[in-house]
């Protein structure tokens, strides 16, 4: 009888070690891919939607075109997960698990930061892309302050992916020289990983008259005076305010008794959690190293080996290493590539590669391959 895997979200990890265990072990297992959306999205697709260059309807990729080999995709909300029987229970029903792998990834706590909901943006959902785009026409002078509200988030470039791509949004409506674009965080860097990296990006900054204020986190918003309070006790004043959301664990994970200290815990060899034949994957997994969809996509991999392995009897060959590349924005149609390992050595290395027209062409074939890859078109 086949083993029943059930693979709780349909982001990069997801979707990755369900056509990994489709291609290799369809006859030894059979795949329940369960997502509450009905469709996938890029998370640099979200800048695309920003920045009008594309709309909600063209970056959004169906689940009912996946059609892989013993694969069944259920739109479903995971409401609670036994990790010790490994049943998952949804609003569609119940499912029973022999093999378990959670990768629902991190939940947006727009409340954790009062008056972010009423008087704030955001370009980290599609829904939040749109707002802001609709945003953006009314902002002609001042202050837009990007607010990272938490850490850890994902995709830590993004934050300054956004300013300078606003920056040369506000370039061309001519009206660049009557706004100040400030990016206010708790890291003391833009990546902390490693200082040259945080210096290029820096420099990028820099160059285009946009601000880092480090180790400062915005607490609450007060939407009528438009000012931020900062953890410190003080406050600055906005005129159009961004924020990147704190981050938590989704709710059904929060209950489950996977997460510790707001995370779950694997082996990072293998990305197993400590309750038997149940795996964390991606953003929800608690490990040293940066929450990106192409490390949750290395992370299927490792764990795909794994349930093979074990399936023979064998140990697994090649651990996780954490390692992985990113495309990053920097305007004019330039895109750069930071390349990073984060488990795989003594110390986590970072470098930033480019940017360059190249690089902008190759972040194109790196969408096609997956959306082929995944949803065969």
């Amino acid at each position: 009888m086949k083993k029943h895997v059930v693979i709780l979200g349909a982001g990069f990890g997801g979707l990755e070690l369900a056509t990994r265990l489709s291609d290799s072990l369809a006859e030894d297992v059979r795949v329940t891919l369960i997502d509450q959306s009905d469709s996938f999205s890029f998370g640099f697709a979200k800048l695309d939607v920003l920045l009008g260059r594309k709309t909600a309807a063209d970056v959004m990729l169906p689940y009912r075109d996946i059609s892989k080999e013993g694969v069944e995709f259920r739109q479903e909300r995971v409401a609670s997960i036994d990790p010790v029987l490994r049943r998952v229970t949804t609003g569609g029903g119940s499912y029973d698990a022999d093999v378990l792998a959670v990768a629902l990834g991190a939940d947006y706590d727009f409340e954790a930061t009062p008056g972010f909901e009423e008087g704030g943006s955001e370009y980290y959902s599609v829904a939040g892309a749109e707002r802001l785009r609709d945003v953006l026409p009314s902002f002609d002078s001042g202050t837009i302050l990007i607010g990272i509200l938490g850490h850890p988030f994902k995709c830590p470039p993004a934050p300054f992916e956004g300013a300078l791509l606003l920056h040369d949004h506000l370039v061309e409506r001519g009206i660049r020289a009557g706004a100040e674009i400030r990016v206010i965080g708790p890291m003391a860097a833009p990546v902390p990983i490693t200082k040259e990296l945080s210096k290029s990006i820096l420099d990028a900054l820099g160059e285009r008259g946009i601000e880092y204020v480090p180790r400062q986190r915005v607490v609450e918003l007060d939407p009528r005076s438009k000012r931020a309070r900062l953890e410190s006790g003080d406050s600055v004043s906005y005129d159009l305010f961004v924020g990147i959301p704190v981050h938590r664990v989704p709710a059904a994970v929060e209950s489950s008794g996977l997460a510790v200290d707001g995370w779950v815990p694997v082996d990072p060899t293998n990305l197993a959690t400590r309750f038997p034949d149940v795996y964390a994957l991606g953003d929800v997994a608690a490990l040293p190293m940066a929450k990106a969809g192409v490390f949750a996509e290395t992370a299927a991999a490792v764990v795909a080996d794994d349930i093979a392995a074990r399936l023979r009897g064998e140990e697994l060959q090649q651990h996780y290493e954490g390692a992985g590349s990113c495309y990053i924005e920097f305007g004019g149609g330039m895109v750069g590539k930071v390349e990073a390992n984060f488990l795989g050595g003594p110390a986590p290395t970072a470098r930033l590669v480019g940017p360059s027209q190249d690089l902008a062409r190759e972040k194109e074939v790196f969408a096609s391959t997956r959306r082929a890859r995944w949803f065969g078109s």
